[in-house]
């Protein structure tokens, strides 16, 4: 299919109602996202179409880009000049999860990112060294990260005080050393701890997190 033939596709699976829902969220697009993991199923991995399609600027289509591309084929410039360009929740959590996180200059970029005054860029580089909490912890200084988020998460702007207080519960639920400082913080901050919470769902708020996620995996819980 032609970029245009593509572009033709998504816009006769536009749903209103997919679209309000959407908004709410901060995404501008009314695509299913179940109708658009098929068609990037049927498409298969095409770079050269995936990079078209990113070139658009539309959200579904770069949704769908992410899914069909080849996350090691893009250059560092390449994947920063994309994030700063993903300013949609879901194209930005999609670029940094399939894409950024396969690719060779992962490490980089987080460190790029990390302290970016954008704070939209540094969310990035917190989630990226959240999965380091979990694969590469000796690379980390983890008593340094809860300094930091000590001090700044309470008045981070929504999208980095998220991506900070993942990193908060992910070193609270892997690193039983750091487990009672982790929780600490969490109560002291509040942060999220009124987040509305479906049943059956556990609570972004990190005490309640941690806990929970510990105490399923059949571990001692600190500080609780």
């Amino acid at each position: 299919m032609t970029p245009a033939e593509v572009m033709a596709e998504l816009a006769a699976l536009e749903d209103p109602k997919t679209r309000a829902v959407n908004e709410k969220h901060g995404d501008d697009h009314g695509v299913n996202l179940g109708k658009l993991r098929a068609l990037a199923k049927r498409l298969k991995t095409q770079q050269e179409l995936a990079v078209r399609l990113w070139e658009t600027g539309d959200t579904a289509a770069r949704l769908l880009a992410i899914l069909i591309c080849r996350p090691k084929a893009f250059a560092r410039d390449e994947l920063d000049a994309m994030l700063r360009e993903a300013r949609t929740p879901k194209v930005h959590d999609w670029l940094v999860n399939y894409v950024v996180k396969k690719n060779p200059h992962a490490e980089e970029l987080r460190l790029a990112w990390f302290a970016d005054p954008d704070p939209v860029v540094a969310s990035a580089g917190w989630a990226l060294t959240t999965e380091r909490v979990t694969k590469r912890p000796e690379i980390l200084d983890l008593a340094g990260l809860l300094d930091v988020i000590e001090t700044e998460m309470r008045d981070a702007p929504d999208r980095l005080q998220w991506a900070m207080n993942h990193c908060l519960a992910q070193i609270g639920i892997d690193h039983a050393e750091h487990r009672a400082r982790a929780i600490d913080i969490g109560e002291r901050l509040q942060v999220l701890k009124d987040y509305p919470t479906p049943p059956g769902c556990t609570s972004p708020f990190a005490p309640v997190w941690i806990n929970e996620i510990v105490r399923r995996q059949g571990r001692v819980v600190s500080g609780a």
